[in-house]
C-alpha cells in the first residue's frame, strides 16, 4: 500500500510570526488610508461652506459699520443743527443779528419793541439784506447800530460784535440767526466775547433746510479746525 505524502506545516515558528506581524501592518495602513480618505471627502465637503460664510460674514461686518456711521452722523447733524441749546433771559445788553437766510430781520425788530435789549446790531453784509439803505425804523429807547462786516463772513460779524462788547462793557449777548448756524455763531462769537451768550433762530423756510444743513457741515468744520481765531 502507498503512503499518502505528508501535508504537514512545516514553516518555522518565527516566519508565521513574521508574515503575522506583515499582514497586521498592511491592514492598519490600508485603515489608516481608508479614513484619510473618508476625512479628505468631509473636508471638501465643509470647507466650500465655510468659503461661502466668510463673505456673508464680512458683509454683514461692513454693512453693520456703515449703518453706526450713518446712525452716529444722523445724531450729530441732529445735535449740531437742528436741535441746538437756544433761549434767552428777559434781558440782555445787546442783541446781535447774523445776516442770512430766514425770517432774522423781524425776529430781531420783535425783540426790540419788546425792550429785550437796550441795543440792537443789524449786519447786512450779504446779498440777503433786501432793505437798501435803510437800517432799521426806530424804537424808542433802542439804539440801533447797523454794520457792514470785513470779511462779510460769520466771523468778520463775530469779530465787530467782540469790539462793541468791549467798547460798551457788554456781559451777555443774544445772537439772533438759524437753527442750521447756531452752533457756528456761538462757536464764533465765543471767540471773540467772553461773556455769557444766547441764541434766538428765526424762521427758515423748509426748501432752505437741506442746502443750509449741507453748507453748515462744511462751514463748521472750517470753523472748527480752520479757522480758530476770532
Amino acid at each position: 500500500m502507498r503512503k499518502r505524502p505528508c501535508t504537514q506545516d512545516v514553516t518555522p515558528v518565527h516566519e508565521k510570526r513574521q508574515y503575522a506581524l506583515i499582514w497586521s501592518e498592511f491592514k492598519v495602513k490600508f485603515k489608516l488610508r481608508y479614513l484619510m480618505d473618508e476625512l479628505e471627502i468631509e473636508t471638501r465637503r465643509v470647507l466650500p461652506g465655510k468659503r461661502r460664510r466668510a463673505p456673508r460674514r464680512r458683509r454683514r461686518i461692513v454693512v453693520g459699520a456703515i449703518a453706526v456711521v450713518f446712525i452716529a452722523f444722523v445724531a450729530l447733524t441732529a445735535y449740531l443743527f437742528v436741535w441746538p441749546e437756544q433761549g434767552m433771559p428777559a434781558t440782555v445788553d445787546a442783541i446781535v443779528m447774523m445776516d442770512g437766510t430766514g425770517s432774522r430781520l423781524d425776529t430781531t425788530l420783535d425783540l426790540g419793541w419788546a425792550h429785550r435789549a437796550p441795543v440792537l446790531v443789524i449786519s447786512r453784509g450779504s446779498a440777503y439784506w433786501g432793505h437798501g439803505s435803510v437800517c432799521a425804523p426806530k424804537i424808542p429807547r433802542v439804539t440801533v447800530i447797523c454794520f457792514e462786516p470785513n470779511p462779510a463772513t460769520t466771523q468778520g460779524e463775530a469779530e465787530f460784535a467782540g469790539r462793541l462788547a468791549r467798547l460798551y462793557h457788554w456781559k451777555t449777548i443774544a445772537l439772533v440767526t438759524t437753527t442750521p448756524q447756531d452752533t457756528r455763531a456761538r462757536l464764533r462769537l465765543e471767540r471773540c466775547f467772553s461773556g455769557k451768550i444766547y441764541l434766538v433762530t428765526a424762521p427758515l423756510p423748509k426748501l432752505d433746510w437741506p442746502y443750509e444743513l449741507a453748507y453748515e457741515w462744511g462751514a463748521t468744520l472750517k470753523a472748527f479746525f480752520v479757522q480758530r481765531a476770532c
